[in-house]
């Protein structure tokens, strides 16, 4: 029976080849009719055969294009019209709905194929694209996904490049942001006073550039990187010197999965994840013929690796026929540490103190968009940072959300939208002391709501009450209401949203990380809270110990150290690395602060406590980058066996029935242990050892108490792979169900989603 059918797709099925997909589906099942792009998503009028349509419309749903990701169907039949073919139309402007915007994509297997190939007319093209991949997010101004809502607006499509666009056989049908040398955008090299130099030549002497053992700053799809030699250790070293970065890792690019195995442990889940379309950093330990510079992930014994992504990146690293050049390049964001990435053409004079020649082009980045970093553990997958690739798709919500707008941490800042079933994750903003940084949330939060539709109801913020996105909520709130949320409350929220648990029946939350204001005006980091969004109940807690001096006890982790040995009732004996490591007169002040209070706060922060045992074993006594410390100390702990020993937590039943893990017995054994001359990486061994059992413990207490089984794992110290591991095989074998980040950090950047949730139950 012939029939019509009008079908409204939604999702993330713009700027992912839906319509050219619909075309050809359609053509091929005899289907008449026309397909579009709408701000209800896409929309399909159809008619013919009754089972023809049936059969279209489980196609759809069932083996869309690559890069789509259908959310729902909507299918109302009538009358056929007696149309003829099948055509893609214009845009509905008018409509009133909500679509999906996609990410950036890294190049398609087609595309790199073609870009390496002398017959091909964009052979060596730098900006060649197709339908499955190239820039999105970073370029759209607006939804519906069309070329004239995008910076690709000013590149108007040659003969050829227009041909393809409405070929149905063409790769390239209906793809917005193609081009060619003819018509696309072009490549300029600048290096000091210099006249700029355009296209090809560009490229070479960019290529020349990093063979000379020089610093290049490169745009790409997200903004602008500074790449050199990763085995030329003067210039790595230079590198760091410009972006005022001692010693946090650098990540390395290479050209495939074959080179990157000759520089890092790479399995096939670590293959797999630098090879997907979202092309992350993936964190891996150092092959053990590793050549690359010391100077790139001093200390540690992991290395950030990535594929190139894009054409541009694929031509430095060179073709076949191009003179040698380094095949492993240092690829980072061109900033100085604590700014914004850099990306706009305002910004060259700015790249060009920081490089000794910029290569850019001409083809405008719309909103900025760092890496994104990915770590393997067991099975799954951990985000560190979500960002390109990932960003501004959305997250699952477990219920429905009014909208919300929620505003994260002040570091490793992101923000949240939600509406409805759906929570859209910013990228990764960055640190929140700089005004730069302030400047591109706020910018960033508009074009989100821009794109997604989301006209917030209220904001959901940190209660940490100095917090500078708190602040910045609490001044653009206007009549909306502010929800203030814990921040560890947040973090165990995140988590158990990821996981789909709508909140009706509490969980465990262990939440460990550095920094977190609590309830009762301490800085919390060492929790176990019995949670659903509604509230939490506190179970335990790490004891607390004073932290002297606010950010110079986290800058300095000995003093750290030395308030921890002061809590234990050790003396400060001059055998030991922290005491060593603190000048006399610091000493003195830090213990009137320690006797009288004075400048100090008490914390129950692991991640703190973390900071001790590594300044205690000699590890590390001063930072440059957030968690060096605790990172370097579980570098020297992993592959350690130091079964059966391990240390022990003192308990300690508090006045509100909670209970504290008292860390001076820790510290006095590890204190036995250095003057018995047992090895550092041992010592680290047994206290990670001692904290996975404190997991456990905590978890059981949890279950007697409240009869619950499922425990979230939460905040910045569960990126700890030897901790996170270690906990989750003790949680399985004792019964319990472990909970993870999937698709966000354990860090603060996962934070806002959890604020969405708990704001959002208030």
């Amino acid at each position: 029976m012939m029939i019509a059918s009008r079908v409204i797709v939604r999702g993330v099925v713009q700027g992912v080849g839906f319509r050219p997909f619909v075309h050809a589906t359609a053509t091929e099942l005899g289907l008449s009719g026309s397909v579009g792009n709408s701000a209800l998503g896409v929309v399909i009028d159809i008619e013919g055969d009754g089972e023809a349509i049936d059969a279209f419309v489980a196609r759809v749903r069932n083996r869309p294009p690559p890069l789509a990701r259908v959310e729902s169907i909507e299918r109302e039949d009538s009358p056929p019209l007696g149309r003829q073919g099948f055509c893609i139309i214009e845009t509905d402007a008018g409509a009133v709905g909500r679509t999906l915007a996609p990410a950036d994509v890294g190049i398609c297997d087609d595309c790199l194929r073609e870009l390496t190939d002398p017959s091909d007319r964009r052979y060596r093209h730098p900006f060649i694209t197709c339908t499955n991949c190239g820039p999105r997010f970073t370029i759209i101004e607006s939804m519906p996904y069309d070329r004239a809502a995008t910076t690709m607006k000013r590149f108007p499509l040659c003969a050829n490049c227009a041909a393809e666009y409405v070929d149905p056989s063409d790769r390239r049908f209906h793809a917005q942001p193609i081009a060619c040398p003819e018509c696309g955008p072009t490549l300029s090299f600048v290096e000091g006073d210099a006249p700029a130099v355009t296209g090809e030549g560009a490229l070479l002497r960019a290529r020349s550039l990093l063979r000379d053992g020089k610093i290049l700053a490169v745009k790409g799809i997200g903004g602008f990187h500074m790449a050199c030699d990763a085995r030329d250790d003067r210039v790595v070293h230079d590198l760091r010197e410009r972006k005022h970065r001692p010693s946090k890792p650098l990540a390395v690019m290479v050209r495939d999965v074959r080179e990157a195995r000759a520089l890092g442990v790479v399995g096939d889940a670590e293959a797999d994840a630098m090879s997907s379309r979202e092309r992350p950093i993936v964190l891996v330990a150092k092959a053990s013929g590793y050549t690359l510079s010391p100077s790139i992930a001093p200390g540690i014994p992991d290395i950030g690796i990535m594929l190139a992504y894009n054409p541009i990146q694929h031509l430095l690293l060179g073709l076949a026929g191009d003179a040698a050049g380094p095949a492993a390049l240092v690829m980072t964001s061109a900033n100085i540490g604590g700014e914004p990435i850099l990306y706009s053409d305002d910004d060259l004079e700015r790249v060009g103190d920081l490089a000794d020649g910029v290569l850019t082009h001409n083809r405008p980045i719309l909103m900025p968009c760092d890496d994104s970093v990915m770590r393997i553990f067991g099975s799954g997958r951990q985000l560190l940072r979500r960002s390109r690739g990932y960003a501004p798709l959305p997250v699952a919500a477990p219920f429905d959300l009014p909208p919300t707008l929620a505003v994260g941490a002040d570091l490793k800042n992101t923000f949240c939208l939600a509406e409805g079933a759906y929570v859209w994750p910013s990228q990764h903003i960055g640190d929140m002391g700089d005004l730069a940084v302030i400047d591109s949330f706020a910018a960033s939060e508009s074009h989100f709501e821009s794109i997604t539709g989301v006209v917030p109801h209220q904001i959901a913020c940190d209660e940490h009450p100095r917090y500078r996105s708190s602040s910045w909520a609490r001044s653009r709130s206007g009549d909306r209401p502010v929800r203030v949320v814990g921040h560890h409350h947040a973090h165990v929220a995140s988590v158990m949203g990821e996981n789909g648990r709508d909140g009706s029946e509490p969980v465990l939350g262990i939440a460990f990380d550095g920094t977190g204001y609590g309830a009762d005006g301490a800085v919390w980091g060492g929790e176990l809270l019995l949670a659903t969004y509604k509230g939490y109940r506190r179970l335990a807690h790490l004891g607390y110990v004073p932290l002297p001096g606010g950010d110079a006890g986290v800058e300095r982790p000995y003093r750290m150290a030395l308030a921890h040995l002061w809590h234990a009732g050790l003396d400060w004996e001059s055998d030991l690395a922290p005491v060593a490591a603190c000048p006399p007169r610091e000493q003195s002040v830090l213990l009137h602060q320690l006797a009288t209070g004075f400048g100090c706060v008490d914390t129950s922060s692991m991640g703190r406590l973390f900071d001790a045992v590594s300044s205690l074993t000699g590890v590390r006594q001063s930072v440059d980058y957030e968690a060096q410390a605790a990172i370097e100390l579980e570098g020297i702990s992993r592959g350690v066996d130091c079964a059966p020993s391990r240390y022990t937590f003192d308990w300690v039943q508090s006045d509100d029935d909670s209970w504290t893990a008292d860390p001076r017995s820790v510290i006095r054994a590890v204190v036995r242990d250095l003057r018995a001359k047992v090895p550092a990486d041992v010592i680290g061994a047994r206290f990670h050892e001692s904290v996975a059992h404190l997991v456990l413990e905590w978890a059981i207490r949890g279950r007697e108490l409240a009869g619950v089984d499922e425990v979230v794992l939460t905040g910045g110290v569960f990126q700890n792979p030897l901790l996170l591991v270690r906990a989750c095989a003790l949680l399985g074998e004792a019964g319990f169900t472990p909970l993870t980040g999937l698709q966000l950090p354990p860090n603060d950047g996962g934070l806002a989603y959890g604020q969405v949730l708990v704001g959002s139950s208030s």
